[in-house]
């Protein structure tokens, strides 16, 4: 049991810490090409328009826009989709797995939030509130794992727990308050196929090019709504099925007789495959696609999409920061957002936190310390993807308030991961 539970983990882990390595390298890459003598080349590739466009219809963006609007609506709806999961099977699926996380990571939105409105004296600065609230599940795993046995499994459970609870957190103040004046017929119409897909979801029924259709137009319809397309990602994941057609206690007796039919039916004289095993492996295809759930098949082949590509080409397209010196950057917006995405995650997930285990309302993990949790709460002032997905909404056409934005997220999340990781180093003993 043991194992069955902490070899998914394991494999998330190890997927977010690669992960975390190319956005490392995608993001040094940008910082680079935006700083040399190829910095204008680098700029106008992400400005390059593409699109369609016919008599009665046009959708053209420029690159950056389809990565930030496109490509990132299924980073959201990865997020979605593991936080469906969470919720109603994994660790935050009762009040008591979720206490902890949950209490850790609404201090780690909320007073690092609290922080940028009291430094912030700007008020051209004050949309960019939301910005330290979020903690980049990928980096700050890829830290974590850099420190081997030395931290225990309850550790990284507990960080992409509060993760999880922190995207949701983002992907609420997105919708909230980072949407421009709202279309509510093009809404209304979105919901109605929303509910479709939800009552077909009830039924159990899932149709692949159904479910791909209906999303690309609750996508379009977010976008000229007025509301942020990415939202339609994170809408569309909790409408996929999470259990299956048919169970494989009760259908192990099909498997047999179709593994029995391929087998019986091969021809040894010939390298092809007879028509009854062609069959057999139509049937058994079938039958695989009825016993898996939809959510943990979509999550599976979509994980590797978005942390080896979509991650990383997000990095490139928006964290080239130019540092021309002389004053071309706002330091002090820079050096809010610092501040709040160190101080703030550091005092809020450990504050609250220690409060709800001091009260009763939650239990630290297993093998799990408090030195270990402030650790943690440093490598969650680690914000990177997030942040700057939240810089580019509330500094869209402000191109020096967003690289002074971009420039305070990465000082801020090198101190915050730097920082953890020698905490966790000096507070956690190597396991044998």
């Amino acid at each position: 049991m043991v194992k069955r539970i902490l070899t998914p983990i394991q494999k998330f882990v190890r997927i977010e810490s690669l992960s975390g390595l190319l956005l490392f390298g995608a993001t040094v890459l940008a910082l680079i090409l935006a700083n040399s003598p190829l910095a204008d080349r680098f700029q106008s590739i992400w400005e390059y328009k593409m699109g369609i466009s016919t008599s009665g219809f046009e959708l053209i963006k420029p690159l950056i826009l389809w990565i930030n609007d496109g490509l990132m609506a299924i980073f959201f709806f990865l997020i979605g989709l593991e936080i469906k999961r969470e919720l109603l099977i994994g660790e935050l699926n009762s009040v008591k797995k979720a206490s902890f996380p949950l209490f850790a990571a609404i201090g780690g939105m909320l007073v690092p939030v609290l922080f940028f409105l009291l430094l912030n004296k700007n008020p051209d600065n004050a949309h960019a509130w939301g910005i330290p609230m979020a903690t980049d599940i990928a980096f700050s795993l890829a830290i974590l794992t850099l420190l081997g046995k030395r931290v225990p499994i309850g550790l990284k459970i507990f960080l992409i727990a509060f993760a999880i609870v922190d995207d949701l957190g983002a992907v609420m103040v997105i919708a909230l308050f980072y949407s421009g004046s709202i279309n509510w017929s093009l809404i209304g119409i979105s919901m109605v196929l929303l509910a479709i897909l939800f009552f077909l979801s009830y039924r159990r029924i899932y149709a692949h090019g159904l479910f791909l259709v209906f999303g690309i137009i609750i996508w379009f319809l977010f976008l000229k709504a007025g509301i942020h397309p990415t939202i339609a990602g994170v809408l569309m994941a909790l409408t996929i099925p999470i259990r299956q057609q048919m169970r494989v206690e009760s259908s192990v007796g099909d498997l047999c007789e179709i593994v029995d039919g391929i087998r019986d039916s091969a021809d040894p004289s010939s390298p092809l495959l007879s028509k009854k095993q062609i069959e057999g492996i139509d049937s058994l295809e079938d039958w695989t696609e009825k016993v898996q759930s939809p959510l943990q098949h979509l999550e599976h082949k979509l994980h590797n999409w978005v942390a080896y590509l979509i991650m990383p080409l997000f990095a490139l397209s928006n964290a080239g920061v130019a540092f021309q010196g002389g004053g071309s950057l706002d330091s002090m917006l820079g050096g809010i957002i610092a501040i709040s995405l160190i101080v703030g995650k550091l005092i809020g997930v450990t504050l609250f936190a220690w409060m709800a285990v001091k009260f009763g309302f939650a239990e630290l993990p297993e093998e799990v310390n408090f030195k270990q949790v402030i650790g943690v709460s440093l490598l969650a002032g680690v914000g990177f993807t997030m942040s700057i997905f939240v810089a580019n909404l509330a500094f869209f056409g402000n191109d020096y308030l967003l690289d002074s934005a971009k420039a305070g997220i990465l000082i801020g999340s090198l101190i915050a991961g730097v920082s953890g990781y020698l905490v966790l180093r000096m507070g956690s003993k190597k396991v044998v």
